[in-house]
Protein backbone atom coordinates (compact mmCIF):
# COMPACT_ATOMS: atom_id res chain seq x y z
CA UNK A 1 0.00 0.00 0.00
CA UNK A 2 1.44 3.54 -0.88
CA UNK A 3 0.16 6.36 1.39
CA UNK A 4 0.49 10.50 -0.54
CA UNK A 5 -0.03 13.55 1.91
CA UNK A 6 0.25 16.62 0.58
CA UNK A 7 0.81 19.61 2.64
CA UNK A 8 -0.73 23.31 0.85
CA UNK A 9 0.11 26.02 3.08
CA UNK A 10 -1.89 29.21 1.99
CA UNK A 11 -1.46 33.13 3.13
CA UNK A 12 -5.29 34.59 3.10
CA UNK A 13 -4.41 38.37 2.92
CA UNK A 14 -7.19 40.68 4.47
CA UNK A 15 -8.84 38.01 6.18
CA UNK A 16 -9.81 39.56 9.90
CA UNK A 17 -12.40 36.47 10.84
CA UNK A 18 -11.70 32.47 11.62
CA UNK A 19 -15.38 32.79 9.61
CA UNK A 20 -13.97 33.79 6.72
CA UNK A 21 -10.88 31.43 6.83
CA UNK A 22 -13.41 28.41 7.91
CA UNK A 23 -15.48 29.74 4.79
CA UNK A 24 -12.31 29.12 2.34
CA UNK A 25 -10.89 26.05 3.88
CA UNK A 26 -14.53 23.92 3.83
CA UNK A 27 -14.71 25.08 -0.27
CA UNK A 28 -11.22 24.19 -1.10
CA UNK A 29 -12.02 20.65 1.13
CA UNK A 30 -15.03 19.72 -0.31
CA UNK A 31 -13.82 20.41 -3.90
CA UNK A 32 -11.03 18.29 -3.33
CA UNK A 33 -13.00 15.23 -1.80
CA UNK A 34 -15.63 15.47 -4.16
CA UNK A 35 -13.42 15.49 -7.35
CA UNK A 36 -10.61 13.19 -6.21
CA UNK A 37 -11.80 10.87 -3.62
CA UNK A 38 -9.06 12.32 -0.80
CA UNK A 39 -8.95 13.07 2.84
CA UNK A 40 -8.44 16.32 3.72
CA UNK A 41 -8.08 18.47 6.90
CA UNK A 42 -7.32 21.32 8.06
CA UNK A 43 -3.59 20.69 10.42
CA UNK A 44 -1.74 23.51 11.71
CA UNK A 45 -2.56 27.47 12.44
CA UNK A 46 -6.19 26.43 13.31
CA UNK A 47 -6.39 30.01 15.92
CA UNK A 48 -4.37 32.10 12.49
CA UNK A 49 -6.67 34.31 10.49
CA UNK A 50 -4.24 34.56 8.04
CA UNK A 51 -2.90 31.65 7.43
CA UNK A 52 -4.27 28.31 6.41
CA UNK A 53 -2.26 24.69 6.52
CA UNK A 54 -4.32 21.69 4.89
CA UNK A 55 -3.35 18.34 4.27
CA UNK A 56 -4.59 15.67 1.99
CA UNK A 57 -3.92 12.05 1.73
CA UNK A 58 -4.41 8.99 -0.60
CA UNK A 59 -3.78 5.47 -0.82
CA UNK A 60 -3.62 3.43 -3.84
CA UNK A 61 -1.45 0.37 -4.92
CA UNK A 62 0.87 1.90 -7.40
CA UNK A 63 3.30 5.07 -6.56
CA UNK A 64 2.37 6.68 -9.88
CA UNK A 65 -1.22 6.27 -8.83
CA UNK A 66 -0.68 8.32 -5.86
CA UNK A 67 1.81 10.85 -7.27
CA UNK A 68 -0.91 11.34 -9.94
CA UNK A 69 -3.88 12.17 -7.87
CA UNK A 70 -2.00 14.40 -5.83
CA UNK A 71 -0.51 16.49 -8.70
CA UNK A 72 -3.74 16.99 -10.01
CA UNK A 73 -5.16 18.05 -6.87
CA UNK A 74 -2.11 20.65 -6.83
CA UNK A 75 -3.11 21.85 -10.20
CA UNK A 76 -6.29 22.49 -8.96
CA UNK A 77 -5.95 24.26 -6.16
CA UNK A 78 -3.75 26.58 -7.49
CA UNK A 79 -6.45 27.22 -10.03
CA UNK A 80 -9.27 27.84 -8.29
CA UNK A 81 -8.03 29.04 -4.59
CA UNK A 82 -8.64 32.65 -3.28
CA UNK A 83 -5.86 32.18 -1.19
CA UNK A 84 -2.18 32.79 -1.79
CA UNK A 85 -0.40 29.30 -1.79
CA UNK A 86 2.89 30.00 -0.30
CA UNK A 87 4.19 26.55 0.51
CA UNK A 88 3.58 22.70 -0.70
CA UNK A 89 5.35 19.51 -0.07
CA UNK A 90 4.52 16.20 -1.22
CA UNK A 91 5.27 12.94 1.01
CA UNK A 92 5.30 9.47 -0.88
CA UNK A 93 4.82 6.54 2.13
CA UNK A 94 5.07 2.49 0.99
CA UNK A 95 3.99 -0.37 3.20
CA UNK A 96 7.07 -2.67 2.37
CA UNK A 97 5.66 -5.85 3.74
Amino acid sequence: MIIGVLTLEFRLHGNRSLKGKRKIAQSLKQKLRNTFNVAVAEIEAMDAHEKLVLGVVTTANATQQVESRLSKALAMIEAISPAELTNCKTEIFSDSN
